[in-house]
């Protein structure tokens, strides 16, 4: 099972657009009862299936057939914090827009701690063996339209409600899909940031001067 900790305050300054912004005893107060709200109701649920590396869901465009060489099998995974972040950015969104953007970036912050747990679990699978970073539907060239066959693999819409919209987006929103490549023999350190993202042209982060560190 995993549980949401500590919120990193610099992450979620990061995803506010912060470049030059510290956490003053304002922010951090906000920052707690936001986070407070999110712990409350957040419903962390996750998935993960090993697959053959072959399987054609990993072999469309260049960005994961390289992401993926060297590995003799892959695990896609799926997490999400549940509809009840959604919900609760929808109300704040009514009664106090300034909080709902702190919720909102702190709920980014939150999925990105479980994605990393979850790594840790898979990673604890495979003792003695090498893991890739996880690779998402919508970097490079690897299609975002992908997001709902992960799910179909995964189960996800049965198991815990993880679907996608018309637009091949996640929902609920604060959830991701990835895979991870694994090995016997260590691997190449592969391309990350920005050259391999399909969202570069039209990143916040970009834009504020800063990097997402995907």
């Amino acid at each position: 099972m995993i549980k949401l900790e500590k919120l990193s305050r610099q992450e979620c300054l990061r995803y506010l657009g912060g470049k030059n912004l510290s956490v003053t005893p304002q922010i951090e107060n906000m920052l707690d009862i936001c986070e407070k709200k999110i712990f409350e109701t957040a419903s962390v649920k996750y998935l993960y299936k090993e697959i053959p590396v072959d399987s054609p869901v990993l072999h469309h465009g260049n960005d994961i057939e390289e992401h993926l060489k060297g590995c003799e099998k892959a695990v896609v995974m799926c997490a999400t914090l549940g509809a009840g972040i959604d919900r609760l950015i929808r109300v704040s969104q009514i009664t106090d827009m300034s909080e709902a953007v702190v919720i909102d970036s702190l709920a980014s912050v939150a999925i990105e701690q479980v994605c990393n747990q979850v790594d840790m679990i898979v990673s604890s699978l495979y003792p003695g063996e090498y893991l890739t970073f996880r690779f998402s539907c919508g970097y490079g060239d690897y299609p975002i339209d992908l997001q709902g066959e992960f799910l179909r693999i995964l189960d996800a819409p049965r198991k815990i409600g993880l679907c996608t919209n018309k637009s091949s987006l996640l929902t609920p929103t604060k959830s991701v899909t990835a895979v991870m490549g694994i090995s016997k023999n260590p691997i190449e350190k592969r391309k990350r940031g920005c050259a391999v993202c399909n969202m570069r042209e039209n990143c916040k982060f970009r834009k504020a001067g800063l990097r997402c560190d995907i």
